[in-house]
């Protein structure tokens, strides 16, 4: 973490130049094709599950989540990211003690107050290594930036996490149309392309059917994910696939692929 000028604390880009551009202009014409690629409705998810890999990899299937929230009226002013924790060990669901997340397109504030209420709760910590080079959450702001334009950050990362200690953080800044959830989470890894396949599938089927078991094995974001899906099933809401593909169908190597999906969650 860094001090600016004014003594406000941010949290840099850690993976800028490696998992999307790092200059400003290139990469907001990168998300932009991927947008203009990408299918979209005006219907308005409350929450979005959307993979992490670098853009050449997952870009495409992440975009295609993200294109929903093109042109919302009234628009998101306050996003809740959750992903899981790669880098650092961590029990529990760590808040960043910062004021702002940083990318080659700008600041992105931290929503204080909603941090500060979050931080009583069961299970959650308030610490930044596990912050200071996880990609998982650091990915989507780019996205999450050309789509909304300004907003307001929670970031989660998850680790050991009981998966209702999760719920119970959604739960407590949930909102209502202002506020979206965004779960950060790749799907089967280092599989031949046909074993992903047959796994990424069910794992995607699970996902529309609201289970809330998944293992490491179906998603590295599981922890994260089962919390989402116990408050989707409390909630009522429905959850539809908008897109599942691996990295052998966007980088080409077939022989260990990881696998990607996109999800819209409804009806809040």
């Amino acid at each position: 973490m860094r001090t600016d000028d004014a003594g406000t604390d941010v949290r840099p880009p850690a993976v800028a130049g490696l998992f999307y551009p790092d200059e400003p202009h290139e990469l907001r014409a990168v998300v932009q094709r991927y947008l203009d690629a990408a299918p979209r409705d005006g219907e308005r998810p409350k929450a979005l599950i959307v993979p992490h890999a670098g853009f050449a990899y997952s870009g495409p299937i992440a975009a295609s989540a993200y294109s929903r929230l093109i042109g919302l009226d009234p628009p998101v002013r306050r996003v809740v990211l959750a992903g899981p924790s790669h880098r650092a060990p961590l029990h529990g669901i760590a808040l960043p003690d910062v004021r702002a997340f940083e990318t080659p397109l700008g600041r992105v504030p931290i929503d204080r107050p909603c941090v500060a209420r979050l931080r009583s709760l069961p299970g959650v910590t308030v610490g930044n290594l596990p912050h200071r080079t996880e990609h998982s959450l650091e990915v989507q702001l780019p996205f999450l930036q050309v789509t909304l334009g300004d907003f307001s950050l929670v970031p989660l990362a998850v680790g050991e996490a009981d998966p209702a200690a999760v719920a119970r953080i959604l739960q407590a800044c949930w909102g209502g149309i202002e506020t979206l959830v965004v779960l950060s989470t790749d799907l089967s890894h280092f599989l031949d392309y046909h074993a992903a396949q047959s796994l990424d599938s069910t794992t995607a089927q699970c996902i529309v059917d609201r289970v809330t078991n998944f293992g490491g094995e179906q998603a590295c974001g599981c922890r994260a994910l089962n919390g989402l899906m116990q408050v989707a099933r409390r909630r009522g809401l429905q959850v539809r696939m908008l897109d599942l593909r691996n990295s052998g169908d966007t980088s080409g190597d077939r022989a260990r692929v990881v696998g990607y999906g996109a999800f819209a969650l409804y009806g809040d």
